[in-house]
């Protein structure tokens, strides 16, 4: 069995949460790669309807081993929160594990995440406020702390004296705010760490056995490739690397060992945030899709902006990825339109361009340009089968598989298991 990476191909918020739950029935082994509690997978499934911040979307599935990898940031309220409220639902948590690699999201970050983006006013970047970008940045400057340091006190303490003193610095002295007490602190984090501490082990051993007995293991992702640091709409871009080879770093698994990409992209596209969205409907259209998909965010319940399907930042997704497959959700949502659009190309500047501008001044200027298909205007939540769908929704299909250049395994008509439509074998 095959190591599939599921990555969003889009500004996040695709359905990657469905597409894991419903692959993760027969996988072995589901390991989050990155973000932290700023993403949010909503799951239906035969349990119920849930809402994931950092927890796996494998973990309704018993026989599943759900793995937080090491290129996850943790804020450990939030998760021991999150794995209170799966018991309460009658969901087994037994199986979770987190890397002794993690790092952890501290109270400082949290306050600098407001901070910072209050300092930046009209120019803020649009952070959930998680304090996910702070602690990734301490991971770069080495000064993060990680869920391993939980299981050692002594350690622990004398390395958040060291990193609390400096950030109290900065607290106090650039932002006027309180300084957080180290008592305070360091008591929180060892009771964490008393609760943590059966999940905290090395999982790249976990990793690697499963991958070598010929497990089933999926990679999943968090935001989207569009949202990347490197490749992304930067400085609007999220902290840590959602593209398939942050799969294999997040996950501690050699490049070799990826055998499929999955891309996950919605029939149009939304955005959560500030930063450019070409294709973005500041209409009637648009609140239709925002209204009858109910586009608010997962984690913060912002409206999310939305608009028609970018090929072309689909195509680049495809690209930067290696994708070897996609898969389109919320297909229902265009059921009621006479018409739609997909975006073909770009105007620069009065040229006409066919790829995504590195330069974020660049992409803010690009104008799209729209091929316009006709609608099928009938229900297709009911529908199980690809032949069954409509002869419109089938040349949508096609014609997106042929702007990405990039088969189309997957079509998802509804946020339930059994609404999902397998065009080609996945597996």
């Amino acid at each position: 069995m095959p190591v599939i990476a599921i990555v969003g191909a889009q500004w996040g918020d695709e359905g990657k949460g469905k597409v894991v739950d419903m692959l993760a029935q027969q996988a072995r082994m589901v390991v989050r790669f990155s973000g932290g509690d700023n993403a949010g997978h909503s799951v239906v499934n035969p349990s119920g309807e849930f809402k994931l911040h950092l927890i796996p979307s494998g973990i309704f599935n018993a026989g599943v081993a759900c793995i937080i990898g090491n290129g996850v940031v943790i804020n450990p309220k939030v998760l021991i929160g999150e794995i209170d409220n799966l018991n309460e639902l009658g969901v087994d948590t037994s199986h979770l594990f987190i890397s002794d690699r993690a790092h952890l999201i501290m109270p400082y970050h949290l306050l600098l995440d407001g901070l910072e983006e209050e300092a930046l006013g009209g120019k803020a970047i649009g952070t959930t406020r998680k304090g996910v970008g702070p602690a990734f940045a301490d991971k770069a400057a080495r000064l993060g702390i990680r869920a391993g340091d939980l299981l050692d006190k002594e350690a622990l303490k004398e390395r958040l004296s060291a990193v609390l003193d400096y950030k109290n610095v900065i607290l106090t002295k650039v932002y006027g705010a309180k300084p957080l007490s180290l008592d305070e602190v360091y008591s929180q984090y060892c009771q964490y760490g008393e609760r943590l501490a059966p999940c905290i082990r090395e999982t790249t051993i976990m990793v690697d056995e499963a991958v070598s007995r010929g497990e089933l293991v999926i990679l999943e992702g968090a935001q989207g490739a569009l949202l990347d640091p490197d490749f992304g709409t930067y400085p609007y871009t999220t902290s840590s690397s959602p593209l398939a080879a942050g799969s294999c770093l997040g996950a501690g698994l050699g490049p070799t060992r990826l055998d499929r990409v999955l891309g996950v992209y919605k029939a149009y596209c939304t955005r959560v945030g500030s930063g450019p969205m070409p294709t973005e409907l500041n209409d009637q259209t648009g609140e239709l899709i925002r209204e009858r998909a109910h586009e608010y965010g997962t984690t913060t319940g912002r409206p999310r902006r939305c608009g028609w399907l970018d090929a072309v930042a689909a195509r680049f997704s495809r690209r930067i990825n290696g994708l070897t497959g996609a898969v389109i959700t919320r297909l229902d949502i265009l059921d009621v339109l006479p018409s739609f659009k997909i975006c073909v190309g770009y105007e620069l500047d009065g040229q006409k361009i066919d790829y995504f501008p590195g330069n974020i001044a660049a992409l803010a200027r690009c104008k799209p340009i729209y091929e316009e298909l006709p609608g099928w205007q009938a229900p297709t939540t009911d529908i199980r089968s690809y032949e069954q769908l409509p002869m419109e929704a089938r040349q949508y299909v096609a014609r997106v598989e042929e702007l990405i250049s990039c088969p189309v395994n997957l079509i998802c008509v509804g946020p339930g298991r059994e609404q999902a439509i397998e065009k080609t074998p996945i597996l």
